[in-house]
C-alpha cells in the first residue's frame, strides 16, 4: 500500500520540481545559452573570413612561392566552401580541438589555457575584492546617509566612474611604480608557464585598477538598495522593537538589498572579461586579453575564434549564475508554483 502511494505521488513531485522557478530558469537559460554560443560561433567565423589578406600568406610571409601558398591553402582548407570550413572548425571545437595557431604552429588550446588561468586570477581577485568593498562601503554610506562620509564616497565613486581603465592604470603606475614611488613593478614580470600567484607584487596594480573601475557600480547600487530597504516598514518595525542598529542593517535590510547587488556584481564580472584587454596591455600581463591583441596583429584566425568563443561562453555562464543567485536570494520568487 505504501509503495503504491509512493508511486502515485511520484509524478506529482516531479511536476512540482519541473515547475520550480530555479529549475525552469536554469533550463530556459541553458537553452538560450546554447543558441547564443551557436550564433556567436557563426558570427566570429564569418567575421574572420572577411578580414583582409590571406591566412596562408600571413603564415608564409612575403617570401612564399605560389606553389607553397596553394599547398598551405589546401592544408588549411581555405579553398573549401565557407559552410564546410565552419563545420570542420566547430566540430573540432566541440571535440576539444580548436585548431592550430597560424603564428607558431602550436595547439591553440595549449597556447590559450595558460593565458586563461592568468586572466582568471585577475577577474576573480578583482571581482571578490570589489564586491566585498562595494557592499561594505554601500552599507556604511546608507547608514550615514547625507553625512560627510556618504558624500565623500559618492563623489569619489562618481569621479572614478568617469575615468577609463587606462587612465586609472597610468595614475596607479605614476603613484606606486615610477614618479612618486617605486614600491611596485610597473609591468608584469611573470615568466611564461609560471603561476601569477608566484609574483604577487605583479598582480597588485592590475588588480587594483580593475577594482577601482568596478567598485563604484557595486557601491552605488548597494547604497541605493540599502536606502530603499532602510525606509521600509519592516525596518521601522524592527527599530521600534529595540533591535540594535547593526542587526537592523545586516539582518533586516542587507538581505533585501542583495538581489540588486547580485545583478550589478554579475554585470561587473562581464565587464571585467572585456576590461582586462586594456589592463593586460598596459601592464604587459600575460593573459587572454594580451593574447587576443597579439592574435589580431598576427592574423592568427584560429586563436581569435577560440578566444572569442571562450569569452562568449563566460558571458553565458555568468548570466545564468547571476539570474539563479538573484532568484535564490529573493525568497518570494524562489518558491515553487502550485497547481
Amino acid at each position: 500500500m505504501s509503495a503504491a502511494k509512493t508511486s502515485a505521488t511520484l509524478p506529482a513531485r516531479l511536476g512540482v520540481v519541473r515547475r520550480h522557478p530555479i529549475v525552469m530558469l536554469v533550463g530556459r537559460r541553458l537553452g538560450q545559452g546554447v543558441l547564443t554560443l551557436v550564433a556567436v560561433s557563426m558570427l566570429v567565423f564569418l567575421a574572420t573570413q572577411v578580414l583582409p589578406g590571406n591566412a596562408a600568406y600571413a603564415v608564409l610571409g612575403i617570401t612564399a612561392t605560389p606553389a607553397r601558398l596553394h599547398a598551405l591553402e589546401l592544408q588549411l582548407h581555405l579553398t573549401d566552401s565557407v559552410p564546410h570550413q565552419y563545420w570542420l572548425w566547430v566540430s573540432g571545437l566541440v571535440q576539444g580541438d580548436p585548431g592550430t595557431s597560424l603564428a607558431n604552429g602550436a595547439s591553440v588550446a595549449s597556447l590559450v589555457s595558460g593565458r586563461l588561468e592568468n586572466s582568471a586570477v585577475l577577474v576573480v581577485g578583482a571581482g571578490v575584492i570589489s564586491t566585498f568593498l562595494g557592499i561594505v562601503l554601500g552599507v556604511v554610506a546608507a547608514a550615514r546617509r547625507d553625512g560627510w562620509l556618504d558624500n565623500s564616497l559618492s563623489v569619489f565613486a562618481l569621479v572614478v566612474t568617469a575615468l577609463p581603465e587606462f587612465v586609472v592604470a597610468i595614475i596607479l603606475v605614476t603613484l606606486f611604480a615610477t614618479v612618486l614611488s617605486r614600491v611596485l613593478p610597473a609591468v608584469s614580470d611573470i615568466a611564461p608557464g609560471t603561476s601569477p600567484l608566484s609574483s604577487i607584487a605583479s598582480l597588485i596594480l592590475p588588480v587594483a585598477t580593475l577594482v577601482l573601475v568596478t567598485l563604484p557600480y557595486i557601491f552605488r547600487m548597494t547604497r541605493a538598495a540599502m536606502i530603499d530597504a532602510l525606509s521600509s516598514d519592516y525596518v521601522e518595525m524592527a527599530e521600534l522593537q529595540g533591535l540594535s542598529r547593526r542587526r537592523v542593517l545586516f539582518i533586516q535590510a542587507l538581505p533585501n538589498a542583495f538581489p540588486a547587488a547580485v545583478q550589478v556584481v554579475g554585470l561587473n564580472l562581464l565587464y571585467l572579461a572585456g576590461g582586462i584587454v586594456v589592463v593586460e596591455y598596459v601592464f604587459n600581463y600575460p593573459g587572454i586579453g594580451q593574447a587576443l591583441v597579439a592574435a589580431v596583429s598576427d592574423r592568427d584566425i584560429p586563436t581569435i575564434q577560440f578566444i572569442v568563443v571562450v569569452l562568449a561562453a563566460f558571458y553565458v555562464v555568468v548570466n545564468i549564475a547571476t539570474d539563479v543567485l538573484s532568484l535564490v536570494v529573493t525568497p518570494r520568487r524562489r518558491l515553487p508554483r502550485s497547481g
